[in-house]
């Protein structure tokens, strides 16, 4: 059991929960709580460290993974310097990222109607878990995201999904306008929600169809630029004096809309 906090496994572990750019140079991500540790796909775990006390308690369904994983136990004092929580959970997974190509899941798609979400420089961690948990919920191919966008494999963010990062494939992309010139070559038209003037009423689109939403920056929306390359604007209209909704929320309302003219 790991008892000092000075150990070079709990340093190198602190660095991961902490910076991005030991996250990608490690190519792995950290998991923390009970629920992400039992859904993670064995192939992808590379380690798991459990609090002793954690460990004892566990249920015999976590306690038969965690013997068939060979777990490390830590004290309550190193689980502590390792957790991104106030209240830590007691046990953690560290994660292969995933790497996924545009291509790739526009072949997966093909035949069918696939249906992407796509962000630009989301810049809140919970907003973007939220999405890729709400964007599993609606049935996404998949989603694509510019390379400013909050960290997907921040702890916080990686919270937020509750499990659906280990099964929404999502790409990241230095070139937004590349990316949405390989979703129109395949067929998918692109639905930008803003409040620009021509924009049709959300739920007036068919998006039956293979289609994309884009959603913007919380502050600011999306650019300009990205704008003018989508086949159309939608809004969500109104009531009251607000004026916009949370990006996340608004992410939901579109792809849940799809959602509904497929199931009907």
């Amino acid at each position: 059991m790991i008892t000092s906090t000075a150990n070079k496994k709990v340093k190198e572990l602190a660095e991961l929960s902490a910076k991005a750019k030991a996250r990608a140079e490690a190519d792995v991500f950290l998991a923390e709580g009970r629920k992400l540790f039992m859904e993670a796909p064995d192939d992808r775990i590379v380690a798991v460290y459990a609090e002793e006390s954690c460990y004892h308690t566990a249920d015999a369904v976590m306690r038969e993974k965690l013997d068939a994983l060979s777990c490390e136990l830590v004290s309550s004092e190193v689980f502590r310097k390792i957790s991104d929580t106030k209240t830590p959970q007691g046990i953690l997974t560290v994660i292969k990222q995933s790497h996924h190509k545009l291509h790739m899941l526009l072949k997966r798609a093909s035949g069918g109607a696939p249906l992407f979400l796509v962000l630009e420089q989301i810049q809140d961690p919970g907003n973007l878990g939220t999405m890729l948990r709400t964007a599993e919920g609606a049935g996404v191919s998949g989603v694509i995201m510019t390379r400013d966008t909050a960290d997907i494999y921040s702890p916080k963010t990686i919270r937020s999904t509750m499990g659906s990062v280990y099964r929404v494939p999502f790409v990241v992309t230095d070139d937004l306008g590349e990316a949405l010139e390989q979703l129109t070559a395949a067929g998918v038209r692109t639905y930008a929600a803003c409040p620009a003037s021509g924009a049709c009423v959300y739920d007036e689109p068919d998006y039956r169809e293979s289609c994309a939403f884009l959603i913007g920056n919380e502050g600011n929306g999306l650019r300009e630029e990205t704008v003018k390359r989508a086949n159309r604007c939608v809004t969500i209209p109104m009531a009251g004096h607000v004026e916009s909704l949370n990006a996340a929320m608004a992410a939901g309302i579109l792809l849940y809309e799809a959602a509904r003219q497929r199931r009907v």
